[in-house]
């Protein structure tokens, strides 16, 4: 499944429904472990939208993580504020997505 190419507005909505969510998911020192990739891809399956949170990473690795997490996850990380970050990938069954207006 490609990833679909998102405009601004909707990456603007997309950051705005990311401002009340709670974090699904935690990035800790171990990095970007198989174990993490699990959970991440499970947190998908529930919701479109996933909301991350790094701990004790720094601003530049926060920003290579979010590369790597969106290329092997196949998501796109739609905003990234001090040690939060936003993914989104598209529900495979769109009768099941948590977003079905996008």
């Amino acid at each position: 499944m490609s990833l679909p190419e998102l405009n601004g507005n909707q990456r603007t909505h997309l950051r705005g429904l990311g401002q009340t969510m709670n974090d699904m998911i935690r990035l800790g020192k171990e990095g970007l472990t198989d174990a993490f990739f699990k959970e991440f891809e499970r947190c998908f399956l529930e919701r479109d939208l996933v909301k991350l949170r790094f701990v004790g990473a720094d601003r530049h690795e926060r920003a290579a993580l979010c590369e790597q997490l969106a290329q092997k996850a196949a998501c796109l990380c739609v905003g990234a504020v001090g040690h939060t970050a936003l993914f989104y990938k598209p529900h495979a069954n769109p009768a099941k997505s948590s977003l079905p207006d996008l």
